[in-house]
């Protein structure tokens, strides 16, 4: 029996030699080839690769498959971040937009990522066509690579320096580089590391390096994965701000001057408060519903709409095609903002971030507390609790039912299930309980006023539920 392709929230991910083969993924690409000439009725499209094992190889392979249906490829040369290929996706006006990229998953994965003409991911309905075209063997190769650039069908396009010239466009550059700030970027071995060399060539830079293995850590930007570049701020004495971004460049992740891992709910009240009251901006605010309740209350203070999601960028992207947005962002990094395109961008996000430092000459804990002036602090955390199936469908019936009156010492006000189950509690808090739809996982949330609070609500929590 062939091995069954199904695309997950965001692209279709599998170990190398093992279910990622060029075999599997010549039956992708035939079934996009087949998407973007049938449903889209277009004859171009955009591929780029990561720095992931074999990435041009699987680029090389899937550019043929389009060329073999007339499709007009542009390619990058050299690996380029997921917002890239993005960018370059619009700026051509193509069909499609192909990422080989597995993202944050570890390094034994590839993965293929669709992006729609405008920049941004695929819609599920979209992709949905996509998976119904696989076909179950591999269609046959009928010329070369080299043969299909010769024709003019394959063609190299420099998007990597589009995207930079788009930044020059948007961004104070001069401020940036010139200012009294010192700042760090941790690429992770992942795709960003070219373009923040040429953008902030005074920066400090760690895992810089082409290491297809990630140096066999999953390039996920989260504080746990970043120890060594949180301890390398610290200790300098002279760093004011670090960026972190992911495998392919679309998550961030944020340190202070001491080494502090800045979180997407903070990282999201910042961009909102400079848009705002530096830039002028309005629009939407669209958030995932797991992000910080903080949103809503900064957006009521701005006149601003606040709409709740369910967790995935995809489902942002798409009210960010067609509504007035200022900003979209989820809690795991994913942010993107108006002016650009309507997908995560972790450098784009950083330099935002970075930009509004040197023009207020704040640093971001000065400008936090200023959020915190206007919204209360806050944290949130989570938990990612392994639990029996028998233990999470128990758990799962009991929130579906209402069952939980209160989680240890806090009494349950009131409930919202638009993806998960969120209790909310005294002052502000909530806890949300949230089942993975692929492993024996709940995932639990917490928002409270500080850490240690959040914390204890996950430990009550954790007690009522499993006993």
């Amino acid at each position: 029996m062939n091995y069954e392709i199904k695309f997950g929230t965001d692209g279709w991910r599998a170990i190398i030699a093992k279910d990622y083969t060029i075999d599997n993924l010549r039956r992708v690409a035939e079934a996009t080839a087949l998407w973007i000439t049938r449903h889209l009725k277009k004859d171009t499209a955009v591929i780029g690769f990561d720095c992931r094992f074999g990435g041009q190889m699987f680029m090389e392979e899937t550019a043929s498959v389009f060329a073999e249906h007339g499709i007009r490829t542009y390619v990058s040369e050299r690996f380029v971040s997921t917002p890239i290929v993005s960018l370059a996706t619009t700026e051509l006006d193509a069909g499609a937009g192909i990422v080989i990229t597995a993202s944050h998953n570890p390094p034994s994965y590839n993965g293929f990522k669709i992006k729609a003409s405008y920049g941004g991911p695929a819609s599920p309905v979209e992709i949905d066509k996509v998976e119904k075209l696989i076909p179950d063997e591999r269609p046959p190769a009928a010329r070369s690579y080299e043969e299909y650039k010769e024709d003019g069908l394959i063609i190299e396009y420099d998007m990597m320096q589009k995207y930079i010239d788009r930044v020059e466009s948007s961004f104070d550059m001069d401020l940036l580089q010139k200012n009294d700030l010192q700042f760090a970027y941790d690429a992770m071995y992942g795709a960003g590391q070219d373009v923040v060399r040429a953008l902030l060539p005074s920066a400090t830079f760690l895992h810089c390096e082409y290491n297809p293995w990630f140096d066999n850590q999953a390039p996920e930007p989260i504080h746990k994965n970043l120890t060594e570049f949180s301890e390398m701020i610290s200790l300098s004495g002279d760093i004011d701000s670090g960026l972190a971004t992911d495998g392919d460049a679309d998550r961030i992740g944020l340190y202070n001057s001491k080494g502090e891992f800045i979180d997407s709910h903070h990282i999201i009240l910042l961009l909102i408060t400079y848009l705002v009251e530096h830039k002028g901006m309005s629009g939407k605010v669209v958030s995932s519903f797991s992000c910080t309740s903080r949103i809503k209350d900064l957006c009521n203070i701005y006149g601003l709409e606040n709409e709740i999601t369910k967790i995935g960028f995809k489902y942002i992207c798409d009210i960010m095609v067609s509504d007035d947005v200022l900003l979209g962002g989820e809690e795991s990094g994913g942010i993107a903002i108006k002016g650009h395109i309507p997908e995560r961008d972790g450098i784009w996000m950083g330099l935002v971030i970075w930009e509004y430092m040197a023009k207020t000459g704040k640093t971001l804990d000065q400008l936090i507390e200023e959020v915190y002036q206007k919204v209360g602090s806050f944290a949130v955390e989570r938990y990612d609790l392994k639990v029996s199936e028998k233990d999470k469908l128990r758990i799962v019936e009991s929130c579906r039912n209402n069952e939980y009156k209160a989680f240890g010492s806090y009494t349950v006000s009131g409930n919202e299930n638009i993806d998960g189950y969120k209790f909310h509690l005294n002052d502000g808090r909530w806890v949300m309980i949230r089942p993975s739809g692929t492993e024996p996982v709940l995932r639990v949330y917490a928002e409270a006023e500080n850490k240690a609070a959040a914390i204890k609500i996950l430990d009550e929590t954790k007690e009522t539920i499993l006993g």
